[in-house]
């Protein structure tokens, strides 16, 4: 009987921050340089000599001050394509106002100052000077560290989660869950993952089973799905993931996505890959640890079937098969040592919530016996 899951687990949720803006068009075929993003470098202004009698000019505002870090923060920080798109917002918002240009000067300062060697030299302090000179510059050097403790605060709260939270079923059931910004998940049964929102980005992390994703558009945080062999990036579309049997597969209904590889080297993980496979509506790829494998095609009714309680295959190989009804027997399948049967394929829909009706018709699709073993049931090749 197929059950459903009826809770997950709430872990943290801070304060809401500032999103970002992307270009999906851009991102989708471009690699992952973090050249790119390093090499914005927030330009500190040369101190102007000025007399003492000049008037001590105005601090800007702290909200255009902070809007300024969150720009200089998604340049530094953001995927490629979306530091290009902050460092050009920068450049336009610096030009439209003069207290723009001094906020960002400020906010400069405070990123600057969080880079030790910022700091060191910046107050210089020659013994001997005189005690009214030494109090000026231990002054400077107090608003110098609150100001790395600022940038510091930025860059640290720019990279932590604004919510986070864990969602997980067995044997058998199913979850539907609402995210925050209107998107949804569909958990198969079996399936394990983490949904993490950033300033910058919407991250689910798959560590086990499947989902399904109805995803809502939001440009300025792109939504990526993560496992242990690669990464789909999305901003709009209905697709899902599955990791089984030491491999991703991704499988699209409507919109695209692009999938990014992963490399594993000594069955450690290594780097992704600098390509991308975009695929379109009714494609499907799978991904191992060494890399993409052929792209086929799939009926999009069929995309996160299990939802309405169907398990569907087309030309599956029975290993993946197998491994996809052991998350809703009572009792675990397994599969003979037998060439001949890693090499069978599955076609064919099922009602997942029928499983025993599966095995007993399964001789009468495939040459194969049903044997029940010592609490488990194994499938063995007809002769």
């Amino acid at each position: 009987m197929q059950r459903r899951a009826s809770s997950w687990v709430f872990r943290r949720s801070p304060s809401t921050g500032t999103s970002c803006a992307a270009c999906w068009t851009a991102c989708a075929g471009a690699p992952s340089d973090a050249s790119r993003v390093r090499s914005f470098q927030p330009i500190v202004p040369s101190r102007a000599s000025t007399s003492h009698s000049a008037p001590t000019p105005r601090p800007p505002p702290r909200r255009l001050i902070e809007h300024a870090l969150s720009l200089i923060g998604r340049a530094q920080h953001g995927e490629p394509c979306e530091a290009e798109a902050a460092r050009s917002e920068l450049a336009e918002w610096r030009q439209a106002n003069p207290e723009h240009e001094s906020a960002f000067e400020t906010a400069s300062r405070y990123w600057s100052a969080t880079d030790a060697s910022a700091l060191k030299g910046s107050v210089p302090l020659p013994l001997g000077r005189p005690a009214r000179a030494r109090r000026r510059a231990l002054t400077a050097l107090g608003v110098a560290g609150l100001a790395a403790a600022m940038g510091a605060g930025m860059r640290w709260a720019w990279l932590l989660p604004i919510a986070e939270y864990a969602l997980a079923t067995g044997r058998g059931q199913l979850l539907g869950h609402d995210l925050l910004d209107g998107s949804r998940i569909d958990l198969a049964a079996n399936t394990t993952g983490q949904v993490a929102y950033y300033r910058h980005r919407r991250e689910v992390r798959l560590l086990a089973g499947e989902m399904r994703f109805d995803v809502r558009p939001d440009a300025g945080r792109p939504f990526v799905v993560v496992t242990d062999w690669g990464h789909v990036r999305v901003l709009g579309t209905v697709f899902s993931v599955a990791v089984r049997d030491q491999r991703m597969r991704v499988e699209v209904a409507h919109g695209r996505v692009a999938v990014r590889a992963v490399r594993w080297n000594d069955a450690r993980f290594d780097a992704p890959t600098g390509s991308d496979m975009v695929l379109e509506a009714s494609e499907a790829v799978e991904v191992d640890g060494a890399g993409f494998g052929r792209l086929t095609h799939v009926r999009a009714q069929s995309v996160g079937a299990w939802r309405d309680g169907w398990l569907v295959f087309n030309g599956t190989p029975l290993p993946q098969a197998i491994a996809r009804w052991n998350d809703y027997l009572p009792r675990p399948l397994r599969l003979a040592d037998s060439a001949a049967l890693r090499d069978m394929r599955l076609t064919g829909s099922f009602p997942a919530r029928d499983p025993s009706a599966f095995l007993q018709n399964l001789p009468d699709i495939l040459p194969v016996r049903v044997v029940r073993e010592s609490g488990a049931i194994v499938l063995y090749p007809r002769p």
